[in-house]
């Protein structure tokens, strides 16, 4: 049986019925908002833990250090387990891998331990990081070539659904009742003070039970479903390019489009996890962490709005136009609300989600343009760079400890900057040297 990898998109355009996977892509579809969902409940973890152990920034943005990091460690081992399982079975395993790890945060809660809770966070991580490598090609493969990045953008929509609808289920089970501050907490005695972290951590248990019966159903319906094999998706030889380049490591749009992923995850992460402390600036919004976390889901419903928007725009408009539209706007939009206060700082800050919403498709879709039957390795190098949402977050994190939250936003900034110069000039594809 012929090894599965991501298949060549302008190839799969010459086959007709790679233009009607429809149950397919629905099917795929789901898996986007279950890790979109998972992922953004990060958003609401970060305050809920940073208050239950006394943590700075710089120490609770390790949820998404141990969260992201799975990302670079795992890529690579999940397109080669896709080279020998196949698309599905690989989503299988990712699904089964993210239903053990929610299941860990009920240990974690009972403890409570906040390295046990990173450790589950990892875990579930790893089985998302199998999902991303083996999902985001196949639908770039699900028909033509010059679609791809409207259909990843439509799949991405629903990735967005599950971001909106995580801190809202979040305000409602997680942080549901007002913490207590820091002061108050370090005037409890030691036996006082673990009584009110386990009452507080055990927040997070049913939701996450919940979460990994959920996810354990899908991978046996998922199992249970025939999806299609993607035409011509095999390696051939060496894995040499058309124009002869044996490695993805020597084309520079692919790298370049690399270092694109890393800089927009960090910044988008970076933003969606001080959103609910932000907000809680009496400069800002002055509203409690209940109330803000219902603001955040105004932020990731706005990238789930533009990615609706953007995969009709971008079956007429080319990617790159659109791509450095976005990146002007949000980075214009970030600076309005580091130099502002109130509403409009909210607002501003909360609109950056519609700018964000093409970004990650549409760099990926540039980054793994031409590469035929190294799209699969492509994909790999693509979803390892998803690491910039350990590393960002965290340095964004000591600049909030340093200089407060607001001025630390100039770090998403610089990231904006990159993305405009891949948009313009770094996702122009050159020879392999």
């Amino acid at each position: 049986m012929p090894k599965e990898i991501s298949a060549n998109p302008a190839a799969v355009a010459a086959n007709p019925e790679a233009t009607s996977h429809r149950g397919a892509l629905s099917t795929v579809t789901t898996l986007f908002f279950m890790w979109g969902f998972l992922t953004c409940l990060n958003d609401i973890l970060v305050p809920h833990l940073k208050s239950i152990f006394d943590l700075r920034y710089a120490e609770v943005m390790l949820i998404q250090f141990s969260f992201f990091s799975a990302y670079f460690i795992f890529s690579i081992p999940a397109g080669k387990l896709i080279d020998r399982i196949g698309y599905k079975r690989t989503m299988v395993a990712g699904l089964f891998t993210m239903g053990i790890g929610a299941l860990l945060f009920v240990p974690a809660a009972r403890v409570p331990s906040f390295p046990l809770f990173l450790a589950a966070l990892m875990i579930l991580a790893t089985g998302i990081t199998a999902l991303q490598v083996a999902a985001n090609p196949y639908v770039t493969a699900l028909g033509p070539g010059k679609t791809a990045s409207s259909r990843l953008n439509l799949t991405q929509a629903f990735n967005s659904l599950g971001t909106t609808a995580a801190p809202y289920f979040g305000s409602l089970f997680i942080l549901s009742a007002a913490p207590k501050s820091v002061e108050e907490m370090r005037q409890m005695s030691a036996q006082a003070l673990h009584a009110y972290r386990l009452h507080e951590a055990a927040s997070v248990k049913l939701p996450y039970l919940g979460l990994s019966l959920a996810l354990v159903l899908l991978g046996i319906f998922i199992a249970a479903m025939k999806l299609p094999a993607i035409p011509d998706a095999v390696k051939r030889g060496s894995g040499a390019l058309p124009d002869g380049g044996a490695s993805v490591w020597r084309q520079r749009h692919l790298v370049l489009g690399a270092v694109g992923i890393f800089v927009y995850v960090g910044a988008e992460v970076a933003i969606g996890s001080f959103l609910v402390n932000y907000f809680g600036l009496p400069t800002i919004g002055n509203i409690s962490p209940n109330i803000a976390a219902r603001f955040v889901s105004l932020y990731w419903g706005g990238a789930m709005l533009g990615r609706f928007i953007g995969s009709g725009v971008l079956q007429r408009v080319r990617t790159g136009t659109v791509l450095g539209a976005a990146a002007i706007g949000a980075g214009l939009l970030v600076a309005i609300s580091m130099v502002s206060a109130g509403p409009v700082a909210m607002w501003s800050i909360i609109l950056v989600g519609f700018c964000n919403s093409v970004m990650f498709p549409s760099i990926f879709a540039l980054g793994v343009a031409g590469l035929g039957p190294l799209t699969g390795d492509g994909s790999g190098v693509l979803v390892m760079a998803i690491v910039g949402g350990a590393i960002i977050p965290v340095v964004q994190g000591v600049l909030a400890d340093h200089i407060g939250i607001q001025h630390a936003f100039i770090l998403p900034v610089i990231c904006y900057v990159y993305i405009l110069y891949y948009a313009v000039r770094g996702s122009q594809r050159v020879a392999a040297t």
